[in-house]
C-alpha cells in the first residue's frame, strides 16, 4: 500500500468521498460497497486516527458482502475540517456530527459499529436516535456513567510499571508509531506507510484534535457542565436499550484490562459480550478475520453461528442471548 494524493493509505475497495454538512463543515469518509443495507463505522480516539486507519480491513470485506460501508474521519481526525467550530465541544459534538452526517449522505436507518472513541459514540448516537438504528456492534471502549470512569480505573490493578506507556505524540513519525505499538498486538500490521498517514493527519489537526478530545474526556469524566452531562448520561438508558447489540472486548487489552470489559457487561444485560483471545485494544486491526466475521454474520442474519461464537470467545460469565447467538455452544 501507499498514500493517495489525499495522503490517505490507498486500500483495495475503499473509496474517498467528501460531503459537506449542513453546518459548513467538509467531512471526509471512506466508503465500501455499492448496494445492500447501510453500515457506519466510527474509528479511536488516538491522536491521528480516521476511518481509514481503524477500518482498513473490515470495511472492504463488508462492502464485498454485500453491505454499504460508510467510515467517516470525526472533527479533529484525518482530513474532515470543521471551520466553523461546529463540532469542538465533545463526546456531544461527535453525537450531532454524526447525525448531520447520515443526513447528508441520506442515511435513514443503518447498523452502526465502533472501536475505543468510537464505541462510546455509537452508544451515544443510538441512544440519541434509536429509531436510525438497526444494530450495534461495539469494540474495546466504555459506554459512559452507566460505569463510571474511576470504576474503571480501579478495576486496573497492575502495576504501574506493568501499564502501558503511549508518550505523547511530538509530531514526528517515531511517536506515532511508539503509540501504536502501545496499544496493537499485531505489530505487523503498523506499516510504514499506515505510521506516515496518522502522523500526517495527527499534524494537520493538532490545534482542532487538543479541544475537541479537552471536551470528550470531561464527558468521560463527567466534569462537564451539567446541561451536557444530562444529555450524554448513560446511566438507567443504556442498560434498558433493546436495540440488538454486541460487544467485543479483548482478553489481552493493555489500555483498559479486560476486568474493564466485565464491568460492563454486568451493567447491560441486552448485550451480548465476547472475549476474543490474542486481541488487544483495536481488535479490528489484531485479528482481523475473526472481527470481520462476527460483524458479517450479526449485521447480516442478526444471529452468530455457534462455531464463530466460540471462535470470538463469547462469555460465559452469563447465558449467551439466543435471539444473537446459536444456542448450541
Amino acid at each position: 500500500m501507499a498514500l493517495t494524493e489525499e495522503e490517505i493509505v490507498a486500500v483495495p475497495g475503499l473509496l474517498s468521498r467528501w460531503v459537506r454538512l449542513s453546518t459548513g463543515a467538509k467531512a471526509h469518509y471512506v466508503t465500501s460497497g455499492e448496494t445492500g443495507p447501510s453500515i457506519v463505522l466510527l474509528h479511536g480516539g488516538l491522536a491521528g486516527s480516521s476511518g481509514t486507519a481503524g477500518f482498513r480491513y473490515m470495511a472492504p470485506f463488508l462492502g464485498a458482502h454485500g453491505f454499504r460501508v460508510y467510515c467517516p474521519d470525526m472533527p479533529g481526525f484525518g482530513l474532515t475540517d470543521d471551520p466553523y467550530g461546529a463540532y469542538r465541544h465533545g463526546q456531544g459534538g461527535h453525537v450531532d456530527f454524526i447525525q448531520d452526517f447520515v443526513n447528508a449522505i441520506a442515511l435513514d436507518r443503518f447498523h452502526i459499529g465502533g472501536n475505543s472513541m468510537g464505541c462510546v459514540n455509537s452508544a451515544q448516537y443510538t441512544l440519541a436516535h434509536p429509531e436510525r438504528v438497526d444494530s450495534m456492534a461495539l469494540i474495546a471502549g466504555s459506554v459512559g456513567d452507566l460505569v463510571p470512569w474511576a470504576e474503571l480505573l480501579a478495576a486496573d490493578t497492575r502495576p504501574a510499571g506493568a501499564k502501558p506507556n503511549l508518550g505523547e505524540f511530538d509530531g514526528s513519525a517515531e511517536s506515532m508509531r511508539r503509540m501504536m505499538e502501545a496499544i496493537m498486538l499485531r505489530k505487523e500490521g503498523i506499516g510504514d506507510d499506515l505510521v506516515l498517514m496518522r502522523t500526517l493527519a495527527a499534524n494537520r489537526n493538532l490545534d482542532a484534535y487538543q479541544q475537541i478530545m479537552g471536551g470528550f474526556w470531561s464527558a468521560v469524566m463527567a466534569t462537564n457542565d451539567a446541561n451536557e452531562q444530562a444529555r450524554l448520561r448513560t446511566r438507567g438508558r443504556l442498560e434498558t436499550m433493546t436495540v440488538p447489540s454486541i460487544y467485543l472486548y479483548g482478553v489481552e487489552d493493555v489500555l483498559n484490562p479486560v476486568e474493564c470489559g466485565y464491568l460492563q457487561e454486568d451493567r447491560l444485560p441486552n448485550v451480548q459480550f465476547f472475549y476474543p483471545d490474542g486481541t488487544g485494544h483495536q481488535g479490528q486491526t489484531d485479528q482481523p478475520e475473526l472481527h470481520n466475521q462476527v460483524f458479517l454474520e450479526f449485521f447480516r442474519d442478526g444471529v452468530i453461528s455457534a462455531e464463530t461464537a466460540r471462535a470470538a470467545g463469547v462469555s460465559g460469565r452469563r447465558p449467551v442471548n439466543p435471539r444473537i447467538v446459536a444456542v448450541d455452544v
